[in-house]
């Protein structure tokens, strides 16, 4: 054996026996974080909320939680503030400054300067969110969070929610949590579009949304999915199932369904700063809309989705032109759910479907019925043979003519074949000819034929 061997041998055992455990998980939040502080500096911050005004509570509590995550190694804070630098009589809507970059022990530096924090000018949220994109070093792997606490609304005609929704598709931070300190009910209309919003209306309240708001952001939280069958236990699984960002509508998560030994659904780790919509990617596809995660713990989220197979079957469908399609629908609806094709098995949520099979003419089977762990299998009849042999070429349709008397078309002869063989089902149709070189309408051919099953019908024009 020579060394190329020996080495290609070597990596098949190493990868051949590798334990289950040292796979490598990859979709889960990443370890490293930063969290940037936007602290509203505007003047109505000087307002009395309870015992102090607005600025002195905000810079109390916010320079206790800076003081508090010292301890954590996998966190970097920074602090940028607005309103603080021209009085509002300017108007200043660029009135917003990065005062402390991210750092790993910077956390003495930010307290100091919140405490030189004097309120003074107007309310540019936008402009400061969109100024925030640029305070994030470069990275990856990283989370990238933004605190903002604030009294007021925009006031420099900015579009505080498009610049938020635009800058979280572009992956450069997660949903930001909003703190509103004493502010009316319109507030949580105005934010609900910019991030997560917290409404303190006093001081308890507002160390509260604090503590949320960082729990959300540094606590690990895991999640399981069970995927109910029709007697409500989790025995489904092997199910791709996505976890999209319903603020932005991106996909964040994609799991293919996993059950244990024991039959339990695993667990796995996600980002609970995100707000979720839950698709299982069933046929039809269920969703879960924003469902309710808990910061920090496990949660359980139980969605029923009982299936069934179905399966048509046709002997001789190989004899049509084309390869046969099943068309699945929806009861009721247009839009074509699944294309099946003949003879395979395929799963579907158990309910009631339209379906439509590309024969000729097409077969359609209104409110069929799938039931769960049930096969629902369909035989079609076979097609027969009609084979149409001209001396003249012409223009000529086919049509199917049904019991009460009544027609519909189905094909059109293609006009340059004087010999024409076609699968068609079983049925009574009539032919309508009229050759290219024919001096009138009067000529006009009409020809009735009866198709049997597996049989073959030879016409000659």
């Amino acid at each position: 054996m020579n060394r190329r061997h020996i080495f290609l041998f070597s990596i098949f055992i190493i990868f051949h026996f590798l334990p289950a455990g040292a796979q490598e998980y990859t979709q889960k939040p990443p370890e490293k974080t930063r969290i940037l502080f936007l602290l509203d500096g505007s003047g109505s911050m000087l307002a009395p909320w309870g015992p102090t005004l607005r600025i002195n509570a905000a810079k109390r509590f916010l320079a206790d939680m800076v003081d508090s995550l010292r301890v954590n190694q996998d966190l970097e804070l920074a602090l940028r503030v607005y309103g603080h630098q021209f009085h509002r009589r300017y108007q200043r809507c660029d009135d917003s400054k990065l005062e402390v970059g991210f750092g790993r022990e910077n956390h003495h530096t930010i307290i100091q300067k919140l405490n030189q924090i004097d309120p003074k000018g107007t309310t540019p949220i936008a402009y400061s969110l969109n100024e925030a994109a640029n305070d994030f070093p470069e990275g990856t792997n990283v989370r990238n969070i933004i605190i903002l606490i604030t009294d007021g609304l925009e006031s420099c005609e900015g579009d505080p929610c498009q610049v938020s929704l635009d800058l979280q598709k572009r992956s450069i931070y997660l949903k930001p949590f909003i703190i509103g300190l004493g502010m009316d009910k319109d507030a949580i209309e105005e934010f609900s579009c910019v991030g997560q919003y917290y409404d303190a209306t006093n001081l308890r309240e507002f160390r509260l949304a604090l503590e949320s708001a960082l729990d959300q952001s540094l606590d690990k939280t895991t999640l399981s999915i069970e995927l109910l069958d029709q007697n409500d236990q989790p025995t489904i699984t092997d199910i791709n199932v996505t976890f999209i960002n319903n603020f932005t509508d991106r996909p964040v998560y994609e799991f293919v369904h996993y059950r244990d030994r024991s039959g339990k659904p695993d667990s796995v780790e996600i980002d609970a700063v995100l707000s979720y919509d839950i698709r299982v990617n069933t046929l039809p596809p269920l969703y879960v809309k924003n469902p309710v995660i808990r910061a920090g713990e496990h949660n359980v989220i139980s969605i029923p989705c009982p299936q069934g197979s179905l399966q048509v079957t046709q002997k001789n469908h190989s004899d049509y032109r084309q390869a046969l399609k099943v068309l699945i629908r929806e009861r009721n609806k247009t839009a074509v759910l699944h294309t099946l094709d003949m003879g395979e098995v395929h799963q579907y949520l158990a309910g009631h479907y339209d379906l439509e099979i590309t024969t000729l003419p097409s077969i359609k089977l209104k409110d069929l019925i799938i039931e769960p762990r049930q096969i629902r299998k369909i035989e079609l009849p076979a097609p027969g043979i009609l084979n149409i042999t001209r001396n003249f070429t012409g223009i000529g349709s086919i049509y199917q003519v049904f019991p009460d008397g009544s027609e519909s078309w189905i094909f059109n002869l293609p006009q340059d074949e004087l010999i024409t063989s076609l699968a068609i089902q079983p049925g009574r149709y009539k032919l309508v000819f009229r050759i290219n070189r024919a001096l009138g309408s009067k000529f006009t051919k009409v020809e009735s034929f009866e198709i049997l099953s597996g049989k073959t019908v030879n016409l000659l024009l």
